[in-house]
């Protein structure tokens, strides 16, 4: 009976495997289910560049009117208001990486009970998965210590706005805080006010998968789905930890006894979050950042929470005409004994800024330390 089979560099099988990268790569991160193409999405993702050449992409802002406008007996001629609009840009740059394993013909694919070739393929989805979250953290939390753009999207990472960020007890910069300024369920709200008052307004994230819950409809339960508007705010393990610890009235702890946070929401947001308060998601990466001292030193048992709106962030791919955003090399070598597989991905990442201020994030340091 005829087998059809794909063997290495096979150009079908190079496409499948390109594919199959594109998929895991976004998969395999905590920070995929923010990415969209709307500018609802926390990560929005821009088109431009995969559609033609070009390697970085501007976009703007309009702000709102401040006029007080005209009325009765009024003039309207010559009392006109200006637009007022700002611009920022993300850059795209190349970024792969290479593993090397021996091949199907060598004693070494003999000896272990699972393919060489496909580990690596593994190995970077793992890898890309890592490196993505590695750059949004850097960027929203404003890790300016981050100098290899590598590991920034390569783009530069910007210090957070001096207006959008809050530190626990009020503290001037992050080396000042101490081990009893722990986070607290009350700097979400303060990130949140600060979030809504701020100008331009943060907006909330739009996310589809939502619910209200009760008797409605099932065509007006599906309607509501695509109206979840919520914030999203990222902590470390250790805040987390703090967060949950603290038994105060009215703090974490004590607010769980009455209600679940959390409940009657299935979006793939909620995948993995630990919990909703105030009409802000709650999720948590060890990749969150450390606290930077005012003289620009890491500030170890300090972390970066970050609240996060629409736009926080851009993203952009390359690769025009190309059907997945990856590509797959394979080369044998030494008479076909030893084989290097390679991916990689023209693209950036970039937190957004408006008139040198951040448009979609809150930063908010604590202190933060092992618990264990």
């Amino acid at each position: 009976m005829a087998i059809t089979s794909f063997g290495v560099n096979d150009a079908m099988a190079v496409k499948l495997w390109s594919k199959r990268l594109d998929h895991e790569a976004l998969k395999y991160t905590d920070i995929g289910p923010l990415i969209g193409d709307d500018p609802d999405s926390i990560i929005h993702r821009k088109t431009e560049t995969q559609k033609g050449p070009g390697d970085q992409v501007t976009y703007a802002i309009r702000m709102q009117l401040s006029g007080a406008g005209f009325s009765e007996n009024q003039l309207a001629e010559g009392n006109g208001e200006s637009l007022a609009t700002y611009s920022d840009r993300i850059l795209i740059n190349e970024l792969g990486h290479v593993v090397g394993v021996k091949s199907e013909y060598t004693i070494d694919q003999q000896r272990v009970p699972f393919n060489l070739r496909e580990e690596a393929k593994s190995g970077l989805a793992d890898w890309y998965a890592k490196r993505f979250s590695v750059a949004f953290f850097n960027q929203v939390c404003g890790n300016t210590l981050a100098t290899d753009t590598r590991f920034t999207g390569l783009n530069a990472t910007i210090a957070p706005s001096a207006t959008r960020i809050i530190r626990q007890s009020s503290r001037a910069s992050d080396d000042l805080l101490v081990a009893g300024d722990t986070f607290t369920i009350n700097l979400i709200d303060k990130a949140k006010e600060l979030a809504i008052t701020a100008t331009p307004k943060i907006r909330p994230a739009r996310f589809a998968g939502g619910s209200s819950g009760g008797s409605m409809s099932p065509a007006r339960r599906d309607f509501n789905k695509t109206l979840t508007d919520k914030y999203v705010m990222y902590l470390h393990p250790y805040q987390i930890t703090d967060l949950r610890a603290n038994t105060s009235t009215g703090q974490w702890l004590d607010l769980t006894k009455a209600a679940d946070m959390g409940r009657g929401e299935k979006g793939m947001i909620y995948s993995g979050a630990i919990g909703e308060y105030n009409g802000v998601i709650l999720r948590s990466s060890f990749d969150v950042t450390n606290g930077i001292s005012a003289g620009g030193a890491l500030v170890a048992n300090t972390y970066r929470a970050v609240l996060l709106g629409g736009q926080a962030c851009m993203i952009a791919f390359g690769q025009k005409n190309s059907q997945t955003k990856y590509r797959w090399n394979e080369e044998m070598f030494d008479h076909k004994r030893r084989l290097e597989v390679s991916a990689w991905t023209i693209h950036g990442l970039k937190k957004t800024v408006y008139n040198a201020v951040d448009y979609g994030t809150v930063v908010v340091s604590t202190y933060g330390a092992a618990h264990t």
